[in-house]
Formats: C-alpha cells, structure tokens, sequence
C-alpha cells in the first residue's frame, strides 16, 4: 500500500514538471549575449541563427549559467531574447527541456 501510494506521488509530480526560467536564445549565440553578431536586434539574432544557420532554440539561465535545448522549436521563436519561465521536464544528460508550456517571466 505504502509503495503504491510513494509510485502515484512520484508519477504525479513528473507530470507537472518543473519550472525554468531565463532567456530564449540560440545553440549559435549559446547565451543571451547577441552583440558580436551586430544584428539590429537580439531577437533577430536569435531568430537568424535559428532559421539561417540550423541553430536551435534554447533556455539560458544566468543564474546557472547554463543552457537548455528546448524540445519545441516552434513556440520559442515568439519569445526571442525575451525572459520566460518555461515549464517542463529537464534531461540532464541531453540538457534538453521536453516543453510543456512557455510564458513571459513575471
């Protein structure tokens, strides 16, 4: 009984996912730092490298200093160079995010 209730907290947490939070910006550029590229904008940077180059759509946590590769490669174009809070399941090994949802940072 007990292990079945531990099984049925543990499933239920991984469904939710975990919240991330940071910058949308690209596997060229790897961080929110877009300046040597001299475009007009970092979010055209990102968008650039992105669809241009076969870059990838990524998270960059300052705080961390890390970077995320971001299972959807559609919503996050919206959202370039902006901060966001991305909710989903993180892959340690791959450092991938499987996106559930993003938004805007509060």
């Amino acid at each position: 009984m007990k292990k079945t209730i531990l099984m049925a907290a543990a499933t239920a947490a991984l469904s939710f996912g975990a919240t991330f939070t940071g910058v949308i910006t690209d596997s060229m550029c790897d961080n929110a730092d877009h300046k040597d590229m001299h475009m007009a904008s970092d979010a055209k940077c990102v968008v650039e490298c992105v669809k241009g180059m076969n870059g990838k759509y990524m998270l960059y946590d300052a705080a961390a200093k890390a970077s995320y590769v971001l299972s959807d490669q559609k919503t996050p174009e919206k959202f370039a160079a902006k901060k966001v809070t991305v909710t989903g399941t993180l892959d340690a090994k791959s450092k991938t995010i499987k996106v559930d949802s993003i938004a805007l940072a509060k």
